[in-house]
């Protein structure tokens, strides 16, 4: 199942086929480990706060008491959006095949398709905190000057899918 990736977070996924799009506000905090299929897009909305966008597969390995061994039982997909300052960092210093871990909240969302007229469902997290894995690596960390106001502490307003940034 392919996809068509927008430089604006604003524009749907599925071009010519979004009408209208419903987002469920419960919060389910979620914390996932993968890897970048591609490298972060980064932007900003209208407004001037910053945004990136990624997705992470991960893969599920399961032993087998049988066997006595590994196995791979599938790959997830989780799409990501990340707000603020901490959208810069993660477009600066993240790129395809990093190992990271996601905090945030799993959102999800619906649409209307109008080549078909069919609802469809979407998910995204909307991450609080992105992190490099050490497992595989090793990073310096560079420390950034202390930021003051809304950027600091996230997003000032919950995003939602009028703001078009989840899709």
């Amino acid at each position: 199942m392919g996809h068509v990736d927008h430089p604006d977070p604003r524009t749907p996924r599925h071009p010519a086929s979004h009408e209208r799009r419903h987002t469920m506000t419960a919060r389910i905090p979620v914390t996932v480990e993968g890897n970048l299929t591609g490298d972060p897009e980064h932007g900003a909305s209208d407004a001037g706060n910053d945004w990136a966008r990624f997705t992470i597969a991960v893969n599920d390995r399961r032993f087998n008491d049988t066997t006595g061994t590994w196995e791979d039982t599938g790959t997830l997909y989780h799409r990501v959006v990340v707000f603020n300052h901490q959208a810069k960092n993660v477009a600066a210093s993240l790129h395809k095949g990093d190992n990271v871990l996601v905090a945030g909240d799993l959102r999800f969302g619906t649409y209307t398709d109008k080549n078909t007229g069919e609802t469809r469902e979407t998910r995204d997290i909307v991450a609080d905190n992105v992190g490099a894995s050490l497992k595989f690596a090793s990073i310096t960390v560079e420390r950034h000057p202390k930021v003051d106001g809304p950027a600091a502490t996230g997003p000032s307003t919950t995003p939602t899918a009028s703001a078009g940034i989840l899709r």
